[in-house]
């Protein structure tokens, strides 16, 4: 069965990005990139990607209008945005209108919510999120975009350590209203 997990990275004080939206405090920190709870590892593992419309304006923002997933996205948003080279939809509406067609692209593979917060607890919210995977960072940021914006029950299946980060794997455990 096809999992869908948000997978992403966070300050100690719970953001994923910092005011203005930037990660540059996630580029400075060091990590084996092929250290527990890897990026390669887990991507080879991944068929279909979701994302809110701030991530994908970073996304083409940092790779110079290059897109970089060689598989189908779904970018959720109410924005008109622009189109790049790649199997990229644009979907409007509540995520469990457009899960069945991740599950399907994604075949064998896994759904990664890719960002952010908001919309990984939507998908929770509608009980289709299954893993949470988080690098921890030493920093605090103070402020920025959370990493989940509301309660939500996990259940903690696997910790490790990768230089200079914390890693966690979570199971969802519940859903709290």
């Amino acid at each position: 069965m096809t999992s869908t997990v948000f997978y992403t990275a966070t300050s100690l004080d719970g953001f994923i990005a910092g005011p203005g939206d930037s990660l540059d405090w996630l580029f400075t920190r060091k990590q084996e990139r092929d250290g527990p709870l890897n990026y390669d590892d887990f991507i080879a593992g991944i068929g279909a990607v979701a994302m809110g419309r701030t991530t994908y304006e970073w996304v083409l923002n940092h790779e110079n209008d290059n897109w970089p997933y060689d598989l189908p996205a779904w970018v959720f948003t109410n924005h008109e945005l622009k189109k790049v080279d790649g199997d990229i939809r644009f979907a409007k509406g509540d995520v469990t209108e457009h899960h069945a067609a991740m599950v399907e692209a994604a075949g064998d593979k896994g759904v990664w919510v890719v960002g952010g917060g908001d919309l990984a607890a939507q998908f929770a919210d509608a009980g289709l999120l299954d893993e949470v995977i988080v690098y921890i960072a030493p920093v605090f940021l103070g402020a920025g975009a959370p990493l989940f914006p509301r309660h939500q029950e996990l259940e903690l299946v696997e910790l490790a350590q990768n230089i200079e980060f914390a890693c966690a794997r979570y199971k969802v455990a519940r859903v709290v209203a």
